[in-house]
């Protein structure tokens, strides 16, 4: 149980109505900020405006996945006002309050770091990543379906990046029948992609893999699907970039070429938000109850 501990959001989409409502569910003193529009959802939640007389009271920070941008801005779906994050909400907040999101910018990394305030990104918890590479897989699977005029079932698929997003998107393409090329980084994981029964190669040879594929799922953040790359592939092919904007494909040569690249971060909040919200809101509450436990115990 959460009773007793204050808990302040600041904006969000979709997913963020469910993390509320675990809160509450779990009788944590909850305010919400940037959610003016929901008029029929969380009714018994405690709408404020942000000030730093709000933040001086939680005890938990919670913003949205993407955090802010490097202005501070916080998206607002349900909301037409806008929220700026400045260095002086943070330093408003107590040393002994934890701020909560999905992925940090630099911004919101240097001010809770001048601030001395404690900063925890969920997304990078393998448990949370794991679970959330379910609803991406399965987005990039719509987005390849509504792309394209051929089967998964049959085509040849190459993944880009054995993480925790490219180990469920190839398992998900071979139970669809695909034929599966896995491109990694290390001997290791060449050993589980031939083991799992994908063919693995290294993302070094990128250019003697790519000329016969139908689609392209890349993981990878930084810049691997390049314009020498593309020069190889059919016209044909689809690239659907999995990775953190700006993903990991030159996008302008793509569109000279003729073939459809598609950045698609993001995609549990969009296919699935409600399932996505229910991942982070257990890890959450999971992570504010350890916090709880450690202070009884220093105590």
């Amino acid at each position: 149980m959460l009773t007793g501990v204050r808990v302040v959001f600041l904006g969000g989409d979709a997913r963020q109505i469910e993390v509320i409502r675990k809160c509450s569910q779990m009788d944590a003193v909850v305010s919400i900020v940037g959610f003016n529009e929901l008029t029929d959802q969380l009714k018994d939640i405690t709408r404020d405006q942000l000030s730093s007389s709000l933040l001086e009271t939680a005890d938990v920070l919670v913003l949205p996945v993407m955090g802010c941008d490097d202005e501070g801005k916080i998206m607002t779906l349900f909301s037409s006002e806008s929220l700026l994050l400045l260095d002086e909400h943070i330093a408003a907040l107590s040393k002994e309050c934890t701020v909560y999101t999905g992925i940090a910018k630099p911004h919101l990394r240097n001010m809770c770091a001048r601030n001395k305030i404690n900063l925890v990104e969920m997304l990078d918890r393998d448990d949370v990543a794991i679970y959330n590479s379910i609803p991406t897989a399965e987005g990039a699977l719509m987005m390849a379906i509504q792309n394209t005029d051929f089967t998964i079932h049959g085509s040849t698929c190459m993944v880009l990046g054995m993480g925790r997003t490219g180990f469920t998107m190839a398992r998900s393409l071979q139970g669809l029948g695909a034929k599966v090329r896995m491109g990694v980084r290390t001997k290791e994981h060449f050993a589980r992609a031939d083991e799992m029964g994908w063919e693995p190669f290294m993302t070094r040879d990128l250019g003697d893999k790519v000329g016969n594929i139908n689609l392209l799922f890349n993981t990878i953040p930084t810049m691997i699907v390049t314009a020498q790359i593309l020069s190889q592939m059919s016209p044909n092919a689809v690239i659907i970039d999995l990775a953190s904007a700006p993903g990991g494909c030159d996008f302008r040569y793509a569109e000279k070429r003729g073939i459809k690249a598609l950045l698609a971060p993001g995609l549990p909040g969009i296919v699935a938000p409600k399932t996505a919200g229910i991942i982070i809101a257990n890890a959450l509450v999971q992570l504010i109850s350890e916090e709880i436990m450690i202070r009884g115990d220093a105590g």
